[in-house]
């Protein structure tokens, strides 16, 4: 998926003996498939679950194959890119984040794989490369997921780190182009790596040399590589900067590294190969692939495409080995738990808890599911966490949510509990060379899965889904259950061949949702049961629905961190500093600014050393996410767009000229300034946009202004042109945006070039720097509040949080999801009569969804109609459909009844009382004057009733309150009219 093939003849340029492996091609001499392992047998679906754990069937000499070895993380694509400001702002929450992912016995993370990066948008951004030119010494300190991994191994040194690449550098790609750049590639590889070793103190556990997802694996590059680690003797090129004392402990190091291939997608071609070339299955230490269950089914029985990656880890195949089989990359949990619970996608409109498709139950059938079809052993989140804003492709698919890091806020969401009914219930991760760590195995003929789909799994059939681990001495064993459906399910387990000592008991350990009246995480991971075999040797328990259950031998409950809680959100306030952009400061004009110096900030701590700033995040900006080009602060202390024309051409899976994102979706009313600068003699473009709340190009921000270093600009909506013309050439310009209500207006110089009223404003979002393929500059970054308007929303609620209540017919959809909603979730009606009510702190509520502009709605506020048939506005998603504002700041309940058409609900967001300056009020002066004095008596109670709020509403603020802002007087204004307009005279 998403990939080309390259057909090319690699370059030999170094001795190639023969390889250690070759003599498994000797071996190849036992039938292929002979005493595979048969599945379980079908179970009754209404009959208890019979699962026998039998000792002799604990492969204690399966060291590779049947191993767990846990979960693992992604880092890539800008995923991981906030991590890095956490560290730098919060250094108490990120480091209580790192215990809580990587830390402890039981660790929940045992694996960290970094996507190598190429300055280009391979999904939800770019990560910067390593080596932008051939010349560049490699700094792996861009790439956040290398920290990331010296961080962790801090609190867990077995830890293990893997590297392969989707796309690569311009370098790189145009020699691979030409069929000729085996060694180009390889001297990217080989310098990353050993740049990690210097800086992080670790060598790289895994290389994939391969492309991520492939269609075609690259088995003769494959081969190439190996035999080029395996055979490289060079370690004392100055470029490494490895010292002469050191180069045979790193020479040793780097002989080591494993090979894992090949990270396909819609195909599973490299275990039949494997299976079928003696040479690449001694070369291959672990093989993987990504968004199915499924093994292949295809061929003889005995032939290398049936059942390839269950020979392969089970060790049943004509070499007589096992090999290690990963669930290379999958999906966390979409959305957050503790939202989608109050979702009615259950029979008869009934909530389906923490199940559901692409809920955390689904990803728990998922690993139980990948492991009973195809023998992997270890799952790998993309991602595991979400450190980009979001808004990008892909958001709301992880553990941990961690967006705003000048507030500290993390959100650990229920599925970590999920997880942790694998993890905290075995001794996971890798054996060591004499077999002796205990890692535990997992046990084929005691796990099974039934559950419907191959990649969305759909648990509602209520199909057993079991999996079952063991201690390699049979001491213990854990057998963890999965029931994502609405019945109950009974489960008989008998121990056999297992020495479980004199007292047999078996703790029951589950998480599911809070039944009614209970805290939101009463039932998350906790202690429920207490059982002993009886009088056959069963174990009995029945599994509640949508629930996820580990029956284990362990004394689980001796350990206090088996029911440990995580670690609580915190509050995720908006980004609102001083001037200085590094301390938050609501009380002046700054809603954030950066010189791109950091004379502020000191040193950072990253795995065990201390680094300044700059150094420690490989001269990347504050709090900036990339969607495509090499953004880098330089020796000045200018930040600057690298990626020039000759590297431009490097693949892309979304192609877009280079921009970044910073800032807060909450902004609202705003100016955004910047310098900007054109150091490349050949030309160059600068942009600015404000605005922005989701895509990834810099026409995503809904208004951006560009200017070439011919003085050239144009003015964008969007994609759209609203402005254009024309100042004197110069080397630098100061671009200016400002948005303010429905009033755009774009600045050069300080001087205004155009201005644009927006009938159908977006009214919310962050600010996107962009170039074109020209090294561009950019100083003095400031946004700033506007006299006279609300800065920013305050808090935001999802239509799924359960301070919102609905009544009527509602569909309340939290699967599969659309990445562009809120959390992945939405709640819809077309029932005339069918209402929500939202309680809230400030001047006013947004409606936000993604509607069509047909529905027509009442809209009460603390009890009182203000706005009778009110109309609805056409929007994309993330966009508001109905703006409430002008309400006296505080507390307040909004409703909103539907009268007609179709309403999507996907968020609300307040707006805030913070207004700085003047505040223009001639709106509401006008309204009262146009209204005049009518008598009561001549309307209708109902309608004089709806007139008379508003127009109490529109005296009292007439003169200014505090909290109003200039939108809000103009809503006022506007719903006194509509009021008036709508009198109805009494009948006569």
């Amino acid at each position: 998926m998403h990939s080309e093939t390259n057909t090319r003849t690699p370059k030999k340029t170094r001795a190639q003996g023969r390889p250690r492996w070759a003599a498994l091609a000797a071996a190849a001499a036992v039938t292929l498939g002979a005493g595979l392992l048969a599945a379980p047998p079908g179970h009754a679906a209404d009959g208890p679950v019979e699962v026998v754990v039998d000792g002799n069937d604990v492969r204690a000499d399966n060291v590779n194959g049947l191993t767990y070895k846990g979960l693992g993380v992604l880092s890539c694509n800008s995923t991981s890119n906030l991590l890095m400001d956490y560290k730098a702002e919060h250094p108490e929450r990120y480091w209580q984040f790192i215990r809580t992912m990587f830390g402890g016995t039981h660790p929940l993370i045992n694996h960290v794989k970094v996507e190598m990066g190429s300055d280009t948008n391979t999904s939800t951004g770019a990560d910067p490369a390593t080596m932008r030119t051939a010349d560049e010494l490699a700094d792996a300190a861009r790439s956040p997921g290398f920290q990331l991994a010296a961080d962790a191994k801090t609190v867990n040194p077995g830890l293990k780190v893997s590297i392969l690449r989707w796309e690569m550098p311009q370098w790189v790609q145009q020699e691979w182009n030409k069929g000729t750049g085996t060694d180009e590639m390889y001297r990217w590889y080989k310098e990353t790596v050993l740049d990690v070793y210097e800086k992080y103190g670790y060598m790289v556990d895994y290389v994939n040399p391969d492309k991520n997802e492939t269609r075609s694996p690259d088995i003769s590059f494959i081969k190439w590589y190996k035999n080029a680690v395996v055979s490289d003797t060079d370690f004392a090129d100055a470029r490494y900067g490895i010292a002469a004392k050191d180069r045979a402990k790193v020479a040793a190091a780097y002989h080591r590294i494993k090979i894992v291939a090949s990270d396909e997608n819609n195909t599973l071609n490299m275990g039949p190969a494997m299976l079928s070339d003696a040479d690449l299955f001694g070369i291959v230490d672990a093989t993987g692939y990504h968004y199915t269950t499924e093994d292949r089914h295809d061929g003889a029985a005995d032939s290398a495409t049936n059942l390839p990656y269950t020979k392969l880890a089970t060790g049943d195949n004509a070499y007589g080995q096992d090999k290690e089989v990963w669930y290379s990359e999958g999906t966390g949990s979409f959305g957050f738990t503790d939202y989608r619970v109050n979702n009615n996608e259950g029979p008869g409109g009934a909530s389906t808890g923490i199940g559901g498709v692409q809920s955390a139950l689904d990803v728990a059938n998922r690993m139980v599911k990948g492991y009973a079809n195809s023998k992997r052993t270890h799952y790998i989140f993309q991602p595991a966490i979400g450190s980009f804003y979001e808004g990008a492709q892909y958001s709301h698919k992880e553990l941990v949510s961690a967006r705003d890091p000048w507030s500290g806020y993390l959100h650990y969401d229920a599925a970590i509990y999920v997880m942790q009914q694998f993890t905290q219930f075995a001794k996971t991760g890798w054996e060591n060379d004499t077999n002796t760590a205990g890692i535990w195995r997992t046990v084929p003929e005691a796990s099974y899965s039934g559950v419907s789909g191959t990649e969305n799994l759909d648990g509602s059939n209520g199909a057993p889904s079991y999996m079952t681990l063991a201690d390699p001495a049979k001491k213990d064993f854990s057998t963890v259950v999965v029931n994502d459906s609405d019945q109950a399910k009974t489960y008989r387990i008998k121990a056999e061949n297992l020495r479980l000592g004199s007292d047999p008991t078996m703790e029951v350990w589950e998480t599911r949702a809070a039944d009614p009246g209970q805290r939101y995480d009463a039932d998350f991971k906790h202690l429920v049961d207490e059982i002993r075999p009886d009088g056959d040797g069963y174990y009995a328990y029945t599994v509640k629905p949508r629930s996820i259950t580990t029956l284990t031998t362990l004394d689980a409950s001796a350990d206090d961190a088996t029911a440990r809680r995580l670690p609580s959100s915190g509050t995720r306030s908006v980004l609102d500093t001083d001037k200085s952009g590094g301390r938050g400061d609501t009380g002046d004009r700054y809603l954030y600014a950066d010189d791109f110096a950091y004379g502020e900030e000191g040193k950072v701590r990253v795995g065990k050393t201390y680094q300044p700033y700059l150094a420690s995040r490989g001269h990347q900006p504050r709090y900036m996410v990339d969607q495509t080009g090499a953004w880098e602060v330089g020796d000045d202390g200018t930040l600057y767009q690298y990626m020039d024309q000759s590297m431009k051409d490097t693949a892309a899976w979304n192609k877009n000229t280079p921009n970044t994102t910073v800032g807060d979706f909450r902004w609202e009313n705003y100016k955004a300034s910047v310098d900007v600068s054109f150091p490349d003699t050949d030309g160059g473009l600068a942009a600015l946009g404000v605005r922005q709340q989701k895509g990834m190009a810099i026409s995503d921000a809904a208004y951006n202004l560009r200017i070439g270093a011919d003085g050239a600009w144009t003015f964008y909506e969007y994609g759209t042109v609203i402005g254009q013309g024309e100042v004197a050439a110069a080397d630098r310009y100061r671009l200016a945006v400002e948005a303010k209500g429905a009033r755009v207006t774009a600045f050069v110089d300080g001087k205004a070039v155009s201005t644009y009223d927006d009938p159908t404003p977006e009214r919310e979002g962050r600010v996107k720097l962009g170039s074109d393929f020209h090294r561009t500059g950019f100083d003095n970054l400031k946004v700033e509040t506007v006299d006279g308007y609300a800065p920013y929303g305050t808090e935001q609620l999802d239509n799924m949080d359960k301070s919102v209540s609905y009544e009527g017919s509602w569909s309340r959809k939290a699967s599969l999801g659309d990445a562009m909603d809120w959390y992945r979730s939405t709640s819809t009606s077309t029932a005339a009569g069918a209402s929500f009510t939202v309680p809230f702190r400030g001047t006013g509520v947004d409606v936000i969804g993604g509607n069509d502009g047909s529905a027509v709605v009442d809209v009460y506020v603390d009890g009182r109609l203000v706005a009778r048939d009110a109309k609805t506005s056409a929007t994309d998603k993330r966009l508001a459909t109905y703006a409430l504002r002008g309400l006296p700041d505080g507390k307040h309940e909004a409703r909103f009844v539907l009268k007609s058409g179709k309403l999507v609900v996907d968020a609300l967001q307040t707006a805030s009382g913070a207004v700085r300056g003047a505040v223009d009020t001639s709106a509401i002066r006008g309204a009262l004057a146009d209204v005049g004095s009518p008598e009561r008596g001549d309307y209708t109670s109902a309608s004089w009733a709806v007139f008379a709020d508003n127009l109490q509403a529109a005296k009292a603020a007439v003169g200014g309150r505090k909290g109003l802002d200039t939108v809000g007087a103009e809503q006022i204004a506007e719903r006194l009219r509509a009021a008036y307009g709508r009198l109805e005279p009494t009948d006569q």
